[in-house]
């Protein structure tokens, strides 16, 4: 049986019966002579009015790709559970307005009004980052059935702050470009390596270089492959936003008359969607106009 006590005195505990304390907090032991190491915390509150982006990378996820036998260029089975990670931080912290992924990376942006954790940016980060590493451990198997998780993965995060809608959006942006050079270079790589025979020393020797026409070109006259063709989610990233969605339920209804009958039953919730689109141009902020806060506020 679990018991909670407070007492005059300022003390809260909490205890198995008969008398096995979990844990205990008492204010008399915050005024103990030992309270001034908290004058070595740094105040790392963040500025108000910005956007607060925490992203995390993968830490030495080449290796961890290599060992847990990923597919190249692209593994859609390691894409869609940092997606189904990501999604999990954004359900477990809502003031999270969008966010985007692309390889081993995801970045999430808190609205400028935000006040989780008083704006502390080690807070948001750890918060973030703990979460996003426990989803992908517990989702694992739902995407990788046959393949064990054969040593925990690590995140390493940073906090960056926009103040206004163009920063936000040229950051969406930079991200967003890096996904393309990376995705159209490894797609002609792994060609080059895994259709053509040459060593990844060779790929790299052919490749070096070369602009994007010529990686096109190399994909289309020797492999047969339009890039425009190329599936979105790889070209793109994954951008995940609040949306309201309509859901019917059936309901068992009493009638007036004390009968009782299956009813349909629709109401509103808000989910996190997923979006394999271009965040450059206008269109996808023009159709999502409740992502971005007024930057005259």
């Amino acid at each position: 049986m679990l018991i909670s006590t407070a007492s005059r005195f300022g003390v809260w505990c909490c205890s198995l019966t008969p008398s096995v304390r979990l844990f205990s907090r008492s204010s008399n032991m915050a005024k103990s002579k030992f309270e001034y190491v908290r004058n070595f915390e740094t105040d790392d509150t963040c500025l108000r009015n910005c956007y607060i982006v925490v992203r995390l990378d993968g830490r030495n996820f080449h290796k961890f790709a290599e060992q847990h036998k990923f597919a190249k260029p692209n593994d859609d089975r390691a894409l869609g559970l940092m997606t189904r990670s990501a999604r999990s931080v954004m359900e477990e912290l809502e003031d999270i307005v969008v966010a985007y992924g692309q390889s081993d990376e995801f970045s999430f942006v808190f609205k400028r009004s935000s006040t989780w954790f008083k704006r502390r940016a080690s807070k948001l980060m750890t918060h973030v980052a703990s979460q996003f590493s426990s989803s992908y451990v517990f989702y694992w198997k739902e995407f990788f059935e046959n393949q064990p998780l054969l040593y925990p993965p690590g995140f390493d995060g940073r906090v960056v702050l926009y103040p206004s809608n163009r920063n936000l959006r040229d950051y969406l942006s930079w991200r967003q470009a890096d996904c393309h050079i990376n995705n159209l270079y490894n797609t002609v790589f792994w060609m080059l390596v895994q259709r053509k025979g040459l060593s990844t020393t060779q790929a790299e020797d052919r490749l070096k270089g070369t602009l994007a026409g010529d990686k096109n070109e190399i994909l289309f006259t020797e492999f047969g492959i339009n890039y425009n063709n190329e599936s979105a989610v790889h070209k793109k990233g994954t951008t995940l936003i609040w949306e309201k969605r309509d859901e019917t339920v059936i309901k068992r209804t009493k009638l007036p008359n004390g009968e009782e009958k299956d009813m349909p039953v629709t109401r509103s919730r808000r989910r996190v969607e997923a979006y394999h689109c271009d965040l450059i141009g206008e269109q996808f902020w023009e159709e999502h106009p409740d992502i971005l806060e007024d930057d005259n506020c």
